[in-house]
């Protein structure tokens, strides 16, 4: 195995002197923590394992015990972490997992996916050892069902690692996951258990191949359909592990960083396991998928002593490399493998009513504003429950019946965030994007990231809508009010988008060829850099830019992400970066939209409801889940935390995030 750590052994090692910095680091009041962090985080623990026994015969007393007396907080919890042995660290996490009340069941996913058939054994000694108890019985005595069986089938360390592969088991086995799961109603999660627990990565990487051709599904696709609770979430961590460990651990940190808080014992135990395995790895994994180098993001989200161990640790910034390791490079390649082969369901969160009554509808909201004051909870029950073309019937009914706007009856009965809400979902899809763009247009300055998310995100069909009711409501071309509101490539990219004329159709490999080379072969310097990408990205279908993208990697060895972030700037930047986004995973990028929206100093509340107007219909089930498997908090909870938004305007809210109607199997 080759090690890809950023802590190595420390040339011209010398134990004893070692011991004599960190005690005089230590004597007296106060301590120098500096002293102690530099010196711990630039020794390998081989090294620290000499240091702590040279520290008891020089001065007699234990090495960790003075830390912890002398240490307080997060600081010390990561430096006492990093003096004990990886064997005894895991024993511990395990451990602490598990005690008192209550489990910590995203710890032992962690840890027991992601250790090979050595550490696991070298572990579960460590714990009888240290605790005078059997793991296995601990484990089995604190947790349940198929979950328990999955943890104790890896707590065993026998996964196959001859490396031998044999092409009939590949099928085989490739089959029965299938039998087991989509092929069937109901799941046999035994042949789960049995095959992703047993067999050897090599052999496993080749049967998700195998699989993703039986099934036109991932495996992971498969797992979250299929599984549930913590025995679907070891099962997806499992086949991570398989895939990358680097790219695991990648998604565990940023997990660790994002959302409300930081899991800092997350943080510790990831950044002292991989410091001397695969950190190099994780960070170019990190980077690929966030667009964040880790060493920027943990500068950001952490303070003091404790920031500057966990910097130690990382070994430095990645924002300003362009390429990729090898590794890194051949994950990016697959990514958009797995991007361009995943035929991923849309679900939307609002759907039509069943025994639908316009007449009564419009009565009914008629009654909720009628009179002295007004009923808002009626009138979300009925726009929050109908799909927007009985919304439509609503309107026509309303006006037939009661000889009314229902349009402007709901405008003068309700303010500020609810009417714009209910408003919104009453217009057509047409009717709101128009409005979306001229409000992100009007007044002083400009709402460019409005604009592009519109425009990248819309098909043909829905961009000639929205230029149509454009047209009719203001009396003018969106074309026209995009180039008297912006300038230069940005406009030119937006005028391309707003044509609504982007290829249809799946990819052609010798041009997706031709074009990935276009594009690496363009230069910073020169003023067509961006007109060679606008007339790539701009124009060519959503399946054919994935086969670019990928084949982009392999001639450059870059992503095309990170050339566009180091590249270009301001405007063109972000439209391009939207496209791409949108091309590799659409409900991916309308969940970082919405969390940019609720994060920071205030909320974005017009970015705020038009995704979750414009997306209700459409894919917003799996906007929610890639929010919660991004950020590790759902949707619903996040707007309730982050945001000012009234209780009426919440509730509205969350009936339009809440999925009403179960898709059967």
């Amino acid at each position: 195995m080759v090690f890809r750590g950023t802590i190595t052994d420390a040339a011209n090692f010398d134990p004893s002197v070692d011991a004599e910095t960190l005690y005089n680091a230590m004597k007296g009041i106060g301590s120098d923590k500096e002293a102690i962090l530099d010196l711990i985080t630039s020794r390998s623990n081989a090294q620290r394992q000499e240091i702590i026994t040279a520290y008891k015969s020089s001065f007699g007393q234990d090495l960790i015990e003075d830390l912890k007396y002398e240490l307080t907080g997060k600081f010390e919890r990561l430096i006492v972490s990093l003096m004990r042995t990886p064997a005894y660290h895991d024993a511990k996490e395990i451990h602490d997992a598990i005690k008192g009340v209550g489990t910590n069941e995203r710890c032992l996913i962690e840890v027991l996916a992601s250790r090979n058939n050595r550490q696991i054994h070298e572990m579960v000694a460590a714990y009888k050892d240290a605790y005078g108890r059997d793991m296995e019985e601990d484990v089995i005595g604190d947790t349940s069902g198929h979950f328990k069986k999955m943890l104790v089938v890896l707590l065993q360390g026998t996964r196959d690692e001859s490396g031998v592969v044999d092409a009939d088991l590949v099928q085989q086995d490739a089959q029965d996951l299938y039998s087991a799961g989509e092929e069937q109603w109901g799941t046999d999660e035994a042949k789960f258990i049995m095959i992703l627990g047993n067999r050897s990565v090599t052999h496993l990487h080749l049967v998700f191949e195998a699989y993703e051709a039986i099934a036109e599904m991932s495996i992971e696709d498969s797992i979250k359909h299929e599984l549930s609770g913590d025995f679907e979430r070891l099962m997806l961590a499992v086949v991570q592990c398989i895939r990358s460990v680097p790219m695991f651990f990648a998604r565990r940190l940023y997990k660790s960083m994002k959302g409300l808080g930081t899991a800092d014992n997350t943080l510790i135990r990831i950044m002292i396991s991989r410091s001397e395995i695969d950190m190099l790895d994780i960070r170019e994994c990190f980077r690929l998928r966030y667009e964040k180098s880790l060493y920027n993001m943990i500068k950001d989200d952490t303070s003091g002593d404790y920031k500057r161990t966990l910097l130690n640790l990382c070994g430095g910034d990645d924002d300003l490399a362009g390429e990729f390791f090898p590794e890194a490079a051949q994950i990016a390649y697959k990514m958009w493998e797995l991007s361009a082969m995943t035929k991923v369901q849309l679900r939307p969160t609002v759907r039509p009513a069943s025994n639908f009554d316009p007449a009564a509808d419009a009565q009914a909201l008629r009654k909720a504003m009628k009179g002295f004051g007004t009923d808002e909870d009626a009138i979300i029950d009925i726009v929050a429950n109908r799909s927007n073309a009985q919304r439509q019937e609503i309107r026509k009914a309303f006006k037939s019946l009661l000889g009314r706007d229902l349009m402007k009856d709901l405008k003068s009965e309700l303010s500020k965030n609810l009417e714009r809400l209910i408003i919104g979902l009453m217009l057509t899809p047409a009717e709101f994007d128009a409005k979306m763009m001229r409000k992100a247009m009007e007044g002083a300055g400009t709402d460019e990231h409005a604009l592009i998310e519109i425009l990248a995100t819309r098909s043909n069909e829905q961009i000639h809508a929205m230029n149509a009711a454009y047209q009719s409501a203001y009396k003018t071309s969106l074309e026209e009010a995009i180039q008297s509101d912006t300038s230069g490539h940005f406009c030119r990219i937006l005028v391309s988008l707003v044509q609504g004329a982007r290829e249809e159709g799946p990819a052609d490999v010798e041009r997706a060829n031709t074009d990935a080379q276009v594009i690496y072969s363009c230069n910073a310097d020169s003023d067509d850099m961006e007109m060679k990408f606008m007339s790539i990205l701009c124009t060519r279908s959503f399946p054919h830019l994935r086969k670019v993208f990928q084949e982009f990697v392999r001639c450059s060895n870059k992503d095309i992400e990170q050339i566009i972030k180091k590249e270009m700037s301001g405007d063109v930047k972000n439209s391009f970066y939207a496209i791409v986004r949108s091309v590799k995973n659409q409900p991916s990028y309308f969940a970082d939209r919405l969390y940019k929206a609720m994060k920071g100093l205030g909320t974005d509340d017009r970015a705020l409801i038009r995704i979750m107007v414009s997306r209700s219909e459409v894919d917003l089930f799996n906007i929610r889940k890639e929010f919660k498997e991004t950020y590790d908090s759902s949707l619903h909870e996040f707007i309730q935390v982050e945001t000012m938004i009234v209780s009426l305007s919440l509730r509205l809210l969350a009936l339009i995030v809440e999925d009403k109607h179960q898709i059967p199997k």
